[in-house]
């Protein structure tokens, strides 16, 4: 069992939509580095076998490389770019999506009893690790079912399971584990992050966010931090921001307008959170990034 096979198979069965034959599971091949974009994290491992990949969360900065994994167990906005991927050397590697039921069950029928209890507070919700021999022979015989689609349907959950059992016992368990484990606080930082995500141009007070995750407003905070590495508050900014740097791609004459629209009563506090962030102002920054994008 070998690297290079897993690099061959995935070259071997990467399509443009990045889907496979295999619920789940994505291969992607990136041919072009371009700026940092926000994205979603999703709830997944990523495992590349070409390339490098940076992706920050906060003031966090994660890099993984070839023979590395990156374990997300919440969806959370992240900054990401691919490293120097170009069309003669591109970045190559698969995404497999974690089904939070599936690592409860498993945790419920195998897991022992110290595996199966809450930590006092949430690990972090995106972690990265070194792909060990067990994991890279279970990734390569299921990339090896894009092959045989006669087995596909009987062996690829029974691999999948064994992925997820070298997950939850190996360095990063404590990520994964979280999100298998209902009293988690993981679940209820879930919630507040998706009602910020969605709702990110509404003011709110800390205390009612944690109201409605069901938290004291310290554990609350405590726990919102550890999974994002972010406070609420910033957390918030951040989306606010990344968000009107797209809309202004498209409007980049309008930066009043977006500024209230991403939640801003201030023009000015607005030019200077965006400076702060971004490292230039809006109209700056907007117009760098379009002489990117017409060059490219």
């Amino acid at each position: 069992m070998s690297f290079d096979e897993l690099d061959a198979l995935l070259a071997r069965h990467v399509r443009a939509d990045q889907t496979t034959a295999i619920d789940g599971l994505h291969i992607a091949s990136i041919t072009r580095s371009g700026p940092p974009a926000l994205e979603m994290s999703g709830t997944v491992l990523a495992v590349l076998v070409r390339g490098c990949k940076r992706l920050a969360v906060g003031d966090r900065v994660h890099e993984y490389r070839p023979g590395g994994y990156l374990v997300a167990s919440i969806d959370l906005p992240v900054t990401g770019h691919f490293v120097d991927a170009r069309s003669d050397s591109p970045a190559l590697g698969f995404a497999l999506e974690l089904d939070a039921a599936s690592i409860a069950e498993l945790l419920l029928d195998a897991a022992p009893a110290d595996l199966t209890r809450s930590r006092s507070a949430p690990a972090p919700g995106i972690a990265v690790g070194t792909l060990g021999p067990e994991l890279l022979d279970a990734s390569v015989r299921l990339l090896r079912l894009l092959d045989h689609p006669r087995d596909r349907t009987a062996l690829a959950p029974l691999i999948k399971r064994e992925m997820l059992w070298r997950l939850i016992t190996g360095d990063q368990g404590p990520v994964v584990r979280q999100l298998g484990l209902a009293d988690s606080g993981l679940h209820h930082i879930a919630r507040a992050v998706r009602w910020i995500r969605d709702n990110y141009s509404e003011p709110f007070q800390v205390a009612d966010l944690a109201h409605r995750s069901g938290m004291s407003p310290s554990a609350f905070y405590r726990n919102f931090q550890a999974v994002t590495t972010q406070s609420p508050i910033q957390f918030q900014k951040r989306i606010r921001l990344e968000q009107a740097r797209l809309l202004l791609t498209a409007q980049p004459n309008d930066v009043t307008a977006i500024a209230h629209r991403v939640g801003y009563d201030s023009p000015s506090q607005f030019s200077r959170e965006y400076r702060r962030h971004f490292g230039r102002p809006p109209s700056v920054d907007v117009r760098g990034a379009r002489d990117v994008a017409t060059v490219a």
